[in-house]
C-alpha cells in the first residue's frame, strides 16, 4: 500500500481536488470532494462500468484500499478495508482503489466475435468508411487508439485503426483497397458480399486508458488518421482541456480524405489544433513525404520534454519521427506507436 504524506488521510478544503488511484491498472486521476468518484473517473476517460447511478445496480463497486470516502446515501465515512459503490461515495482526501474490470492501456485480452456490416461509404477514391455492427457490443471493452484484425478462410488477418470512440456503440473502419492491394480488395469483397465477417480485438498498446495529464501531439501519415479519430473523438467526450495537437500528412491533397472533420474539431473545440502536411509535388516519393511530415511537426516548438506523442505511419516516418524528437528532448517513454511492437528494430 502506497505511504507517505500524499496518501495520508486528511480533510481537503471542500475545492481542492484530490488524487485518485485504481489498481491493477495503475490510472490516476483528480476528484473533487463534491464529486462522486464514478463521475470523477469517467470525466477523466476512465471505462467504469456503471448502469443506475444510485448504488444499486452495484456494477461500479470497487474495494477501498487506502484514504477515506462519503457514503452520500447514509451521509457516513468509509475506512478500509471496506467495499463501496463509486456513484455513492465522494473522497475525503487521496483515495486508493482496486477494481478488476479497469484495464491499463493495452492490457485486454482479444477476443474473435462475428460483426455485421451494416454501412460502406466512399470517403476518397481509394478509401472507405466502414461501419460494423457487433451483437454483444456491451461484453467489449477497447481502449481509444486500439485496432483490429478481419479474418477471412485461407488468408492472413487484415489489421485497420478503430476509427470510433470506445463509448459509439458500432465499429467504424477507414479501408484503404487501391486496385493493387489484393488482401485489402479481398476484405472489401466480403464486407460488400457477405455481409458477416469474424473480427478479433482489441490489439494495440498504443492507446489512451485516461485522458493524458500534459499536452498530446498526434501524428498521422495516410488512414492512419483513423487512429487519430478515435482518441479525438474520445478525448472531446471526456471535455480534456489539455492542448491536442494533430499532424496529417499525405501524399496527394485527394488523400485527406476527411480534413472538413479535422477543420470541424479545431473550430469547435477550443485544446484541438489541426496542421495538415500534403506533399503535392514533382517527385511523389513518400520517403521525401514522411520527411516534410517530421519537419512540420519538429517546427511546432513544443517544450518536448513535457508532452507525449502518439505516432500512426509506416515504420521508416515513425522512427524517423521518434529519432527526431528523442534528439530534441522527448523522453522515449513518451513517444507510443503501435510500430514498435509490431516492427521493431533489428527484425
Amino acid at each position: 500500500m502506497p505511504s507517505g504524506p500524499s496518501w495520508a488521510l486528511m480533510s481537503p478544503h471542500r475545492d481542492d481536488p484530490v488524487r485518485v488511484r485504481i489498481d491493477p491498472a495503475g490510472l490516476e486521476f483528480t476528484a473533487s470532494p463534491r464529486d462522486d468518484l464514478l463521475t470523477a473517473a469517467r470525466r477523466a476517460g476512465i471505462a467504469i462500468r456503471w448502469s443506475c447511478r444510485n448504488g444499486v445496480c452495484e456494477l461500479c463497486e470497487a474495494r477501498l484500499k487506502a484514504g477515506r470516502v462519503l457514503n452520500t446515501r447514509t451521509d457516513q465515512e468509509i475506512e478500509p478495508p471496506a467495499t463501496l459503490m463509486l456513484c455513492r461515495s465522494q473522497p475525503r482526501g487521496p483515495v486508493e482503489l482496486e477494481i478488476e474490470e479497469v484495464m491499463a492501456a493495452g492490457s485486454q485480452t482479444p477476443q474473435q466475435m462475428q460483426a455485421t456490416v451494416s454501412d460502406i461509404k466512399t470517403l476518397s477514391h481509394d478509401v472507405y468508411r466502414v461501419t460494423l455492427t457487433l451483437p454483444r457490443r456491451r461484453e467489449l471493452a477497447f481502449h481509444a487508439g486500439q485496432y483490429l484484425s478481419v479474418r477471412l478462410p485461407d488468408a492472413s488477418p487484415s489489421y485497420f485503426s478503430i476509427a470510433s470512440s470506445p463509448s459509439r456503440g458500432d465499429i467504424e473502419l477507414h479501408v484503404q483497397a487501391a486496385t493493387d492491394w489484393a488482401s485489402a480488395q479481398r476484405v472489401m469483397d466480403t464486407f460488400h458480399t457477405d455481409g458477416q465477417v469474424t473480427l478479433e480485438l482489441p490489439h494495440g498498446k498504443a492507446c489512451l486508458a485516461s485522458a493524458p495529464q500534459q499536452p498530446l501531439v498526434l501524428v498521422a501519415a495516410g488512414t492512419g488518421f483513423a487512429q487519430m479519430k478515435s482518441i479525438v473523438d474520445y478525448l472531446r467526450e471526456t471535455g480534456l482541456q489539455q492542448p491536442v495537437h494533430l499532424y496529417w500528412g499525405v501524399r496527394r491533397h485527394e488523400d485527406m480524405y476527411l480534413r472538413s472533420l479535422a477543420y470541424q474539431w479545431a473550430e469547435d473545440w477550443a485544446p484541438f489544433s489541426f496542421f495538415p502536411v500534403v506533399g503535392d509535388d514533382a517527385d511523389n516519393d513518400w520517403s521525401g513525404h514522411h520527411d516534410q511530415l517530421v519537419r512540420a511537426v519538429l517546427a511546432g516548438g513544443y517544450d518536448w520534454s513535457g508532452v507525449s506523442v502518439l505516432a500512426s505511419g509506416s515504420p521508416p516516418m515513425v522512427y524517423t519521427l521518434m529519432d527526431a524528437l528523442v534528439e530534441a528532448g522527448l523522453p522515449e517513454s513518451a513517444f507510443l506507436s503501435d510500430v514498435l511492437e509490431y516492427a521493431p528494430r533489428g527484425q
